[in-house]
């Protein structure tokens, strides 16, 4: 099969490898669409990553497809099924999995490869996270199921309540997403800073009542108290992992604020707080990483819904030849997220 392989910073090949053959428990899929992810940006960018994978590796984390092959034991699934996997899948066994907080679980399986046109799915994730994709889900909306599964997580851990001030630092495809969700099932009121004036766009259509480039503005936290008589926000999302923008998002809240720390930064960055604004303002700082089994399916049927148009964040359909130019545009920002088509090989 084709495969686009990472060995190393901005180093992808596209292979002919050995098609993949599903152990006990595991399934193959033939990938329908896989959608581009900043994670995956970030990845190729640094060379690796400290969780999920070791290059010269197989890369990509969100697909969807129709099961081609079947391992033994594996019952209620048939050939021909249209199916989305996560990416992952916890243990169930340790510590953190029986205080059901998922996302922590040491013994994460991962999953990567979506960027081919096979993908074998790992026996815990056929058994907790492979999911059913209806007929009229188109594939690439289908894939996006991943990434809105982490938003959902996010959302549900910052405590908006109906009507309150939110604050979303960063306009990719993870911060036009929480704009999604905050205003469409939270009905918060959203202020979304960027740095791309399409994108922003894009926020206004998803029902961001003011939106904002970075580049034109000298110092966002004084804009966000104009808007919320001199306070802050009530609710402060960063989307970004840039370490300065974290410390933006804390001066951006209002005293008692949730800030959630949502984009994962560059290995070993530290930020500073101020312990007095910390300590008097009653501030909550929130790390929030990853998502969790409810959240998947709560994903997947938000995007069969159709109740949101997540389609807005598919810039392009691409074969998997084109990956290497998808990224560079990624880098660039010429494009949100990219659907590659492993199948269609024009």
């Amino acid at each position: 099969m084709l495969a686009v392989l990472l060995y190393g910073q901005e180093d992808l090949r596209l292979e002919d490898v050995a098609e993949p053959i599903p152990a006990a428990g595991e399934v193959t899929i033939a990938v329908e669409a896989t959608t581009t992810c900043g994670t995956d940006l970030k990845v190729w960018r640094r060379g690796g990553h400290a969780r999920m994978l070791t290059p010269p590796t197989l890369f990509g984390h969100e697909a969807s497809g129709r099961i081609v092959a079947i391992g033994e034991g594996v019952t209620g699934w048939q050939i021909g099924d249209r199916v989305v996997a996560n990416n992952s899948a916890p243990c169930n066994a340790c510590f953190f999995c029986k205080a059901r907080e998922y996302s922590l679980c040491p013994n994460l399986t991962w999953n990567n490869g979506t960027f081919a046109e096979y993908l074998k799915i790992p026996a815990p994730i056929v058994q907790q996270n492979l999911l059913p994709v209806p007929d009229e889900l188109p594939a690439a909306l289908a894939s996006m199921t991943e990434p809105l599964a982490c938003v959902l997580h996010g959302v549900s851990r910052s405590g908006v309540k109906p009507g309150q001030r939110v604050v979303v630092l960063g306009d990719g495809a993870i911060g036009l997403m929480f704009v999604a969700v905050l205003v469409q099932q939270e009905a918060a009121e959203v202020i979304l800073v960027g740095g791309n004036d399409k994108r922003l766009e894009i926020g206004k259509q998803f029902g961001a009542t003011h939106t904002f480039n970075h580049h034109q503005l000298r110092d966002i936290p004084t804009v966000v108290r104009q808007l919320t008589e001199g306070w802050g926000a009530d609710v402060v999302i960063e989307a970004t992992g840039v370490p300065t923008v974290w410390e933006t998002a804390i001066a951006c809240g209002r005293p008692g604020a949730t800030i959630n720390l949502f984009g994962g930064c560059p290995r070993d960055s530290a930020i500073a707080v101020n312990t007095e604004q910390l300590h008097y303002n009653e501030l909550t700082l929130k790390g929030v990483f990853h998502n969790t089994p409810t959240f998947v399916r709560e994903a997947l049927s938000l995007l069969a819904s159709r109740n949101i148009p997540f389609e807005l964040l598919v810039s392009d359909y691409r074969p998997l030849k084109d990956l290497e130019q998808v990224f560079q545009d990624m880098k660039n920002r010429r494009c949100i997220k990219v659907a590659i088509e492993p199948g269609h090989q024009h």
